[in-house]
């Protein structure tokens, strides 16, 4: 059986802080009596090692029937007793001598040994309150944190909920449209939309998607409603490689390249074009979808899509990310997110943001 566990929190720190109180004591006594300040110091040292050491045993021996304190109290009394015994051997007499000719003075030093002692224990119990509290306020701290890590997880997992039937019903019904209107194109289309929705469904529920990934997605679905708008629809990409594997949230490009065909082009025009490029530029990662059709309305910007962006982006990076509309020239719109990139991965070479193909 080892006896470390009962002397745990003996540390130079401590035995520094009662030597100083030792110290302090020696010099107060010395302003009562006659003995020489190196006399008295001799006392409290004894004394006060003597009752650190039973403060510590008693602070980490198991009790159960009586209070903690007591038994702190009970161990100064106790060390401030041995401590007195052992001054005296020390300085030369013997324990018969100590326990009868000099008891009064013996009993005066154990007083004061209790006294100073009580004094350093009622210290000890405020640091350690003091310790309890911030031990507690910090235990406090994170179970918040971690509820609001939690209800974040759930608003982002409610967000993305809303924008999965939202982006497939509308793709369905763009199936719809082309059955009614083409029927010898369906079959094409319905095998194309289910290779999409084939590789796209696994990834509607994942927390984090990359530049290339979005972008190849975002291609899927630009030739399922090419085929459904035929020569009224034209598109681009532009992705660089090195930015293909950059992290990316899912499910934001593919909503801001459907606004631009549902807001933007299908409402307004013969013929129009999206361009998609992904640039970083300026500390920032930008991710924009560009489009010449009807332009900033204010019907833009209004439906869930483009509001589960803004909150997503909110949720995930703060004040970190943004989505900025714009016009685009000669007319239609620039959807642009912007995200912060983490130092040393910013490229500052300046690069377009975005433009509509011709």
């Amino acid at each position: 059986m080892t006896l470390a566990p009962y002397f745990a929190g003996l540390t130079w720190k401590r035995i520094a802080l009662v030597t100083a109180l030792c110290v302090w004591a020696a010099g107060v006594t010395k302003l009562i009596f006659i003995n020489s300040f190196g006399d008295l110091m001799v006392s409290a040292l004894c004394v006060g090692y003597t009752c650190m050491l039973f403060f510590t045993v008693a602070s980490n021996v198991p009790v159960k029937a009586v209070p903690r304190l007591a038994v702190q109290v009970g161990a100064i009394v106790v060390g401030s007793f041995l401590g007195t015994i052992l001054t005296g051997l020390i300085k030369g007499r013997d324990i018969a001598e100590l326990l009868s000719d000099r008891l009064v003075p013996v009993l005066i030093t154990m007083g004061l040994g209790v006294g100073f002692g009580a004094i350093a224990l009622s210290f000890m119990a405020f640091r350690a309150r003091e310790s309890r509290r911030d031990a507690e306020l910090a235990r406090s701290e994170s179970i918040r944190h971690q509820l609001e890590k939690s209800v974040l997880e759930s608003r982002l997992a409610l967000m993305q909920a809303q924008v999965e039937p939202h982006f497939l019903f509308n793709t369905l019904a763009n199936v719809q449209h082309l059955v009614e209107t083409d029927p010898a194109s369906a079959s094409r289309l319905l095998e194309s939309l289910i290779q999409y929705l084939r590789a796209a469904l696994p990834r509607m529920r994942e927390e984090a998607s990359t530049v290339g990934r979005e972008a190849d997605m975002a291609r899927a679905f630009l030739e399922i409603h090419g085929m459904r708008m035929g020569s009224r629809l034209s598109w681009a990409i532009d992705v660089p490689p090195e930015l293909a594997d950059r992290p990316f949230p899912p499910m934001m490009l593919i909503t801001l390249v459907e606004n631009a065909i549902k807001h933007g082009i299908d409402p307004c025009c013969d013929a129009g074009s999206i361009a998609v490029t992904a640039r970083e530029q300026g500390g920032k990662l930008r991710y924009a979808v560009a489009d010449t059709g009807e332009g900033i309305s204010t019907k833009k910007g209004t439906g869930v899509g483009l509001a589960n962006i803004r909150e997503r982006l909110k949720a995930l990076h703060g004040t970190n990310a943004r989505l900025v509309m714009e016009e685009n020239a000669p007319r239609g719109v620039v959807a642009t997110i912007e995200i912060d990139l983490p130092k040393g991965l910013a490229d500052d070479r300046p690069a377009p943001l975005a433009a509509a193909a011709d």
